[in-house]
């Protein structure tokens, strides 16, 4: 089935399921069903089986799936079986908290470049990583063949830095700035507001008088 067929949702899903796959082979399980995987992720079994029906079959009615078979197939349908070089644009306390993450080296994904236009970062080292002028952003991310970039700026330039990066060549954004980004449609971004989530969460609050 073709890529623009298969529902953003669906995609956001895959990656929830890994996890709760990795975890199911850590704790030693080789099968796992429907109703076992969607217990752990709170979606339905019959969800579970309409997602995994878009990339074909995985398991056998009534046997379920196999744990170690379901994490490979995820993994080349998210294209995880290879290391994605990353970079990260804006190196304030946000960008420099990414850059001591050590989960994304878990994950598949290394940071190799960090970009700032402040010269009291530029040439600093971060978590062993020497941070680069963005003047020299084009040059970098062709060196280093990046393709998916953090961003990290404050909201006033985000946009300008987002063009930049499309025509640079990125094409996956993740933006932890508080604005919506306008891209063209062979780019794709995720949003990542903290504040914009804890707004969605205070409505299930009860308030107080």
């Amino acid at each position: 089935m073709e890529k623009q067929n298969i529902p953003d949702i669906v995609i956001e899903r895959l990656p929830v399921y890994l996890q709760a796959l990795n975890q199911l082979l850590r704790e030693g399980q080789a099968v796992v069903s429907s109703a076992e995987l969607g217990h752990l992720v709170d979606v339905s079994a019959a969800q579970i089986r309409k997602d995994l029906s878009y990339f074909g079959g995985f398991g056998k009615q009534g046997s379920g799936y196999n744990v170690i078979s379901l994490i490979d197939n995820l993994r080349a349908i998210l294209h995880l079986n290879q290391i994605w070089p990353v970079v990260i644009i804006g190196v304030g306390n946000l960008g420099q908290a990414l850059l001591r993450y050590q989960g994304f080296a878990r994950k598949g994904f290394e940071i190799v470049l960090a970009c700032d236009n402040n010269p009291d970062l530029v040439g600093t080292t971060i978590s062993g990583l020497k941070i680069s002028d963005v003047r020299n952003l084009a040059e970098d991310l062709r060196l280093l063949n990046i393709r998916v970039a953090i961003l990290t700026v404050p909201a006033e330039c985000a946009q300008n830095v987002t063009d930049m990066l499309v025509s640079y060549g990125i094409k996956a954004i993740l933006n932890y700035a508080p604005l919506v980004l306008k891209v063209p449609e062979s780019v794709h971004v995720i949003n990542i507001d903290p504040v914009v989530k804890l707004q969605t969460l205070t409505y299930y609050l009860e308030t107080e008088d």
